[in-house]
């Protein structure tokens, strides 16, 4: 049996061990080391934002982002319902509530068209969440936003190295967030960014990452935060990991492009949108959906797919489908047909930078035999 191909494996070759080693000659292993505020720095000016402030990880970046643009009880969030938890959870958990719209069935972004109609009185925020490798279409939410006097937080977890009509994603919120996770364009392992260009939105996020101590008095606090702090030898890697943006974003394009050759010719698969008029497709994860006439559901292909060894990743599951939302009487009777369909259908392949192209010939001969 061929070896297994998991669905993610980092490449961790450039400068990685040898700022590591630095971390441990230098002996600054906790947050307060050098290299932290160095990642800071070099990916604000990648991102093209003021501030950039480190973070455990990617929930824990939103979780700041809606606390520090002061969502409370009752306050409405319009998000898609098509990502991870997290997105919902950040704003549940701040006594919010979420208002979902559903995707686009081409792009798996949210729907923009839809926005709209869900605001209320009530709605303080618009959570845009870039999906698996095109940017939303930022234009129209930005003028509903504006129109209508609206927070955008921009979760552009997935979309290092990534632009919106030229411009970075993670560029477009009043506060915008990445992760870092192995699996990401640029991995610390675990992780997390929050930026803006918002002076007082920064401060406040490195104060609630940092348990709200005091500058003065240090042990009184004022407010309750987190600890959310970033190591030194996280931001090391992350560091080793930035310098080789460019170059990983090229190597995931071909990846994409060689993956799309390969399974262009089976009319079972509704392959990745190549690009928009916006931005060409990034591939953050080679993703695939079965049409409605293939007698199996992604499971069952994925299932399939692990017995020739193949690693693969379910599709998010919407936030309007989540038993845990249902049982606090959120987000019950709301339909949305094609995250809904997505879910079901929905799997991706090993896309992970280390991928060989032997590797992703492999893959794609076991998904053309998953239909013969």
């Amino acid at each position: 049996m061929a070896d297994f191909i998991p669905v993610n494996e980092p490449l961790l070759d450039g400068n990685e061990k040898k700022y590591l080693n630095e971390c441990i000659d230098t002996g600054w292993i906790s947050s307060e080391g050098p290299f932290v505020k160095k990642f800071e720095a070099e990916f604000a000016q990648t991102v093209g934002r003021k501030h950039a402030i480190t973070v455990c990880n990617g929930s824990v970046a939103l979780d700041a982002a809606v606390v520090a643009l002061n969502i409370q009880a009752g306050d409405e969030v319009i998000l898609p319902t098509f990502t991870i938890i997290s997105c919902g959870a950040a704003i549940v958990r701040a006594g919010g509530i979420p208002i979902v719209v559903d995707c686009d069935p081409v792009t798996w972004n949210m729907d923009v068209n839809q926005i709209e109609a869900k605001i209320t009185p009530k709605t303080k925020a618009i959570m845009v969440v870039h999906i698996y490798g095109l940017p939303v279409d930022m234009k129209p939410v930005l003028e509903i936003a504006k129109k209508h006097g609206l927070k955008i937080i921009e979760d552009a977890a997935e979309m290092h190295g990534q632009t919106y009509r030229g411009q970075p994603c993670g560029g477009f919120g009043d506060i915008s967030t990445f992760s870092f996770y192995p699996n990401k364009h640029v991995t610390t392992g675990e992780g997390g960014m929050i930026v803006t260009d918002d002076d007082s939105l920064a401060e406040k996020c490195r104060s609630l990452r940092n348990l709200c101590f005091q500058p003065q008095r240090r042990f009184i606090h004022e407010e309750l935060g987190w600890n959310f702090r970033f190591t030194n030898l996280q931001a090391a890697v992350g560091l080793a990991q930035l310098e080789r943006l460019p170059e990983f974003v090229q190597r995931k394009r071909k990846m994409g492009a060689i993956y799309t050759e390969l399974l262009s010719d089976i009319p079972q698969l509704e392959l990745p949108l190549v690009k928009t008029d916006y931005a060409d497709n990034i591939y953050w994860v080679y993703g695939m959906v079965l049409k409605d006439e293939v007698p199996f559901d992604a499971a069952e292909a994925m299932e399939r797919l692990r017995k020739k060894s193949i690693g693969t990743r379910p599709f998010f599951w919407g936030m309007h489908e989540q038993p845990v939302f249902h049982k606090m009487g959120l987000l019950k009777d709301v339909s949305c047909p094609v995250s809904e369909r997505l879910s079901r259908r929905g799997f991706y392949i090993p896309s992970g930078l280390a991928l060989t192209e032997e590797q992703m010939q492999q893959v794609a001969m076991a998904v053309k035999e998953l239909f013969n």
